[in-house]
């Protein structure tokens, strides 16, 4: 599921991290339906980790900055995904490399992100706005 702007939520840094997000999560799909070395698909999970990581903490000093009231509830939301993804990248590694982990580990977090853009971050955009942030 490529990056679609109708996701975006008004707020330009937060937009392009998605965006990436997306970018990465598809070249995951990409590499595992297309046989890519184990290694490969390592490597991305390893940069989806951290990157989601980087993400949630700019996303997070973004609401404490505006003062956004559901703060605590998204940072829930996000050690919860976090805890998903690393035992994803346990499953994967246990797996030795098996495709359907892969697929797995794409549809989680597509679907994932999916609904937290959508519904969840999309809330944070309609909240800045709401105070001419």
């Amino acid at each position: 599921m490529p990056w679609n702007p109708v996701l975006a939520i008004g707020v330009p840094e937060i937009d392009k991290q998605h965006e990436t997000l997306f970018q990465k999560a598809e070249q995951l799909f990409e590499a595992g339906k297309n046989g890519k070395s184990k290694e490969y698909v390592g490597e991305l999970l390893n940069f989806l980790g951290d990157y989601t990581v980087t993400h949630f903490n700019d996303e997070e000093a973004y609401m404490a900055a505006i003062g956004y009231p559901d703060l605590q509830l998204q940072k829930q939301q996000h050690k919860d995904f976090i805890g998903k993804f690393v035992k994803l990248k346990q499953d994967y590694e246990a797996s030795k490399g098996n495709i359907l982990v892969i697929l797995g580990a794409n549809q989680l977090v597509i679907d994932w992100l999916m609904h937290h853009i959508s519904v969840e971050d999309k809330k944070i955009g309609n909240f800045a706005k709401s105070i001419g942030k």
